[in-house]
């Protein structure tokens, strides 16, 4: 019997204790049990943020905190720098651009990070800019943007960071409120091992003044009605009931592990998942790895594609590919939310397997599990 693993950058493995809460049987969401369950998780996702400043649950995948952040803070014509070098930094565009905004993209090259002097650039030239939209984790290519540089820039301006933290939040390091980042948007199916369906968007007091000012429309992603809410532990539609049960014991684990031990953890998981990579004689992808997911180019003549198939189809373990320009050219291994230093070992063994297999043959068999013990178990 074949058995199934979980190493792709999103959705990651859901804890079987998590797996109980969301099994059980669902209650109605105005009862006086189920406010106090999103109090507790209200109170906790501000922790996990770190953040005083409220963060807001919406039943959506990520992308609607992201439009959120965008239809609530801004109006029409308004501009905003994009930094731009990935697929979901992509995304930040797209958005801005179907509301109207007048959009500066400021393109970097895919695997890099955007430099903090760059942006301060930008903002001298563009003085009516009112937002730069970045991302904590850019997931097509496993980097990490370097958003605390970009905050010293935008901190003391009138002008809002809002930023992706959809794969980053929980692995690679974010102090919201320290760094002075003023949104946050994130989801559910990665860091905080749920299924998809939960977005969550942290808002500043900066942000607030923003806020008033808006024109775009807005319905169900109303940050007014949700912060109305929020004051009551309530919230202004439906919500996900199951899986905020199931959010109030992944910020228990979290909290039991504490957010900065785990930012320390996942670095080590990511350094050993590169020095593993590069015992098989591969390159890592990324000029500045994220500590979420690991990037891997594929040895020459071989399509990444047919490494993950290989893997997936005959051993059970799933890993991604590319996106976009490098879809055929890096395969990508997790290490974020449930993800452990074992799962990353039994990766990397079968992982050589289906190499050899595919026709590349250039390392000593069991040199990426050396690695990792190495690292691991030192």
């Amino acid at each position: 019997m074949k058995r199934k693993y979980l190493m792709t950058p999103g959705p990651s493995p859901v804890p079987s204790l998590i797996r109980e809460a969301l099994a059980k049987e669902i209650m109605h969401h105005r009862t006086d049990e189920f406010i106090e369950i999103l109090k507790e998780t209200n109170e906790g996702l501000k922790y996990v943020f770190c953040t005083r400043s409220p963060v807001l649950t919406f039943a959506s995948s990520g992308t609607g905190a992201m439009e959120a952040a965008v239809s609530n803070f801004f109006s029409a014509k308004d501009k905003v720098l994009v930094t731009v070098g990935g697929k979901f930094s992509e995304r930040w565009a797209e958005i801005a651009k179907a509301f109207g905004l007048e959009v500066i993209e400021m393109k970097i090259e895919w695997a890099d990070t955007p430099k903090a002097e760059d942006v301060k650039k930008m903002l001298e030239t563009h003085k009516d800019i009112k937002g730069v939209l970045t991302t904590l984790c850019e997931t097509s290519t496993a980097t990490v943007f370097d958003v605390k540089g970009i905050a010293t820039v935008t901190k003391d301006k009138n002008v809002l960071l809002v930023v992706d933290a959809i794969s980053g939040l929980g692995q690679d390091a974010l102090a919201t409120d320290e760094w002075g980042v003023d949104i946050v948007v994130s989801g559910s199916q990665k860091g905080f091992m749920l299924p998809p369906g939960l977005a969550f968007i942290s808002i500043s007091e900066k942000a607030k003044n923003f806020l008033k000012n808006s024109t775009l429309p807005k319905y169900y992603f109303s940050i007014n009605k949700a912060l109305k809410a929020y004051e009551k532990n309530d919230t202004p539609f439906t919500p996900a009931v199951n899986l905020i049960v199931g959010l109030k014991e992944s910020i228990d684990l979290i909290k039991k592990d504490g957010i900065e031990n785990m930012w320390i953890r996942y670095k080590k998981m990511a350094e050993a998942t590169r020095d593993a990579a590069e015992a098989l004689g591969l390159k890592v992808y990324s000029k500045h790895p994220s500590s979420s997911v690991t990037a891997i180019v594929s040895p020459d003549g071989i399509n990444s594609k047919d490494i993950v198939k290989k893997m997936r189809k005959d051993y059970g373990i799933s890993i991604a590919a590319g996106q976009g320009e490098i879809e055929q050219k890096i395969f990508r291994i997790a290490h974020m939310g449930w993800i452990n230093e074992q799962d990353l070992i039994m990766c990397f063994s079968i992982l050589e397997k289906v190499l050899r297999e595919i026709g590349y043959a250039n390392f000593k068999v069991g040199a990426s599990v050396a690695k990792l013990q190495e690292v691991f178990y030192a």
